[in-house]
């Protein structure tokens, strides 16, 4: 699974409680917002996170 910033931006705004989370991360790391997306990436959907299959859904071709 590859990281995709829009597939991630996308997955954000359909999950408010990923959107929180994205907030922290910015705030108590000091990241800036590409930053605290890849840290969201890499912490909450790859390698079996809890929104790696809404993450993969969406490289799916609308039917």
């Amino acid at each position: 699974m590859k990281y995709m910033k829009s597939q991630m931006q996308q997955l954000i705004k359909d999950h408010k409680e990923l959107h929180t989370r994205l907030k922290e991360l910015k705030v108590e790391h000091g990241l800036g917002k590409n930053d605290a997306i890849k840290a969201l990436y890499h912490s909450e959907v790859a390698d079996g996170g809890k929104y790696q299959l809404a993450y993969q859904a969406l490289d799916q071709p609308k039917k």
